[in-house]
């Protein structure tokens, strides 16, 4: 009874030291990280490469301490290590879509089709790049939704960076009904364009006929803006056109349809 009592002891301080050693590590852990973080902020350190590193070094450091905790608590690493020899086969069918993210998200700090800060679409998603980890890709969507993207799909599919570019053009086709004045029109669209200051003078804007539709006459607009001021541009532009077409003598089209009626 003394010796089980012992052996109890024993293994029960082995455990709880093996418990202390997995909180105070993982706590420790989470401070190296913040620490990480702000050597490399003060060294204007890639936004990308820092969550992409943060990410990287915090599972190397997790599996430490878990490790060292295992054998605090009294498991034989011979045992250990020929679960995991046995484990190997399976394991590594398992780590070939990880493995593959993991070279992914090398690829894209590499070549760097994108960047923390980028609006992109990928894989039937839009959204600003938040973090580039270890595995996969964080974005946020205009609804501020958080999308968590593979990397490997990320490095090896068509994506679209809006943007890695400085300018972006906004496009705009403002219909007008047959009968109405295209001249007056396009000097009307021509003002907006040239007051409104985000609109950049070069490349220089364009307007033209674009279309004599069934029920419209369709004017097309083009115009370059920052990135930043895209859809403010767009919103704005469609808005003071719908408030003011109708004082310079302009109708908006719909869709009509004459019927005639043939008597016997």
């Amino acid at each position: 009874m003394a010796w089980l009592t012992e052996k109890g002891l024993e293994y029960g301080l082995k455990l709880l030291l093996a418990l202390v050693v997995l909180i105070v590590g993982f706590r420790v852990i989470r401070f190296i990280l913040k620490q990480m973080i702000r050597v490399m902020e003060r060294h204007n350190m890639n936004a990308s490469l820092k969550t992409f590193m943060r990410s990287f070094v915090g599972v190397i450091l997790k599996i430490l301490v878990v490790i060292s905790a295992l054998s605090i608590a009294g498991v034989e690493m011979t045992i250990f290590v020929a679960i995991m020899t046995a484990l190997s086969v399976g394991f590594a069918f398992a780590m070939n879509g990880t493995l593959s993210n993991f070279f992914g998200g090398a690829m894209i700090l590499f070549f760097k089709p994108f960047e923390v800060g980028d609006f992109i679409t990928a894989q039937g998603f839009s959204g600003t790049v938040k973090e580039i980890q270890i595995f996969f890709t964080l974005l946020t969507t205009p609804d501020n939704k958080t999308i968590l993207i593979p990397n490997g799909g990320l490095s090896n599919n068509p994506l679209v960076n809006f943007s890695k570019q400085r300018t972006r053009r906004v496009d705009w086709v403002f219909g007008i009904a047959y009968g109405n004045s295209y001249d007056d029109a396009k000097a009307m669209i021509t003002k907006f364009v040239e007051e409104d200051m985000r609109i950049l003078k070069d490349p220089e804007p364009f307007i033209g006929l674009g279309e004599m539709a069934n029920s419209s006459v369709n004017i097309t607009v083009r115009a370059w803006v920052a990135p930043d001021d895209y859809w403010d541009v767009f919103f704005q532009m469609n808005e003071r056109y719908y408030k003011e077409s109708g004082k310079h003598g302009l109708s908006i089209p719909f869709p009509q349809m004459d019927v005639h009626l043939d008597k016997a």
